[in-house]
């Protein structure tokens, strides 16, 4: 998406109280060529702190990890620890590893000079992993680990609160938050058209 394109979208909305202008999306915002620029220029434009959420998989190229570090906050995919889980659930494509994967976010992490933060999506498959992911948290010690489980639809079962209260507490003393801990907010499209067009699945 063009630079002038997101900066012009940005300059039409209304006065809103932000804490962080988001880089997501439903594709990997690491895939955009223009990732450094667009952030580089959200910067200059709304003296607004940026955010980039990434499935940490593109995060072994220096380009890709130099244009995240403009960004003053990234948080990082990371789902299981062990490569056959990693198949079944990430489904990476051919050449990727999760040994690729987390040696790049400890690469990232002694390059990166904002925050880091950690996302963990937990399901029924790789709740068992729990303790072995919140060893490879405080490996990293991001600012904060977010502890996800598939709210929304979904063919897979998300974990009970209980279940995720059990797992927050392998990651003590990190600062760490479950999807269950905040309410989620009601929100209404700005412009329903291009929402619709961006994410027709979720309309």
């Amino acid at each position: 998406m063009p630079t002038n394109a997101i900066i012009e979208e940005l300059e039409s909305l209304p006065d809103l109280e932000l804490d962080y202008i988001t880089l997501s999306g439903t594709g990997e915002p690491t895939l955009a060529a223009n990732l450094g620029e667009v952030i580089a220029e959200i910067k200059n434009r709304f003296n607004k702190p940026v955010a980039v959420l990434t499935n940490s998989s593109l995060m072994h190229d220096p380009q890709v990890r130099w244009e995240l570090s403009l960004a003053d906050l990234v948080v990082a995919k990371l789902d299981v620890a062990s490569e056959d889980l990693f198949r079944s659930i990430n489904r990476p494509t051919e050449g990727f590893s999760l040994e690729m994967v987390i040696n790049s976010i400890k690469t990232f992490d002694q390059e990166y000079p904002g925050k880091l933060a950690l996302q963990i999506m937990f399901v029924p498959q790789n709740k068992e992993q729990a303790k072995e992911l919140a060893n490879l948290a405080k490996e990293l010690n991001p600012v904060e680990v977010q502890i996800n489980t598939p709210l929304r639809f979904s063919l897979v079962k998300p974990l009970s609160v209980d279940e995720l209260a059990e797992i927050k507490e392998f990651f003590r003393p990190l600062k760490v938050y479950s999807v269950y801990d905040v309410q989620c907010p009601v929100i209404k499209a700005l412009d329903e058209e291009a929402t619709k067009r961006r994410r027709p699945v979720l309309v």
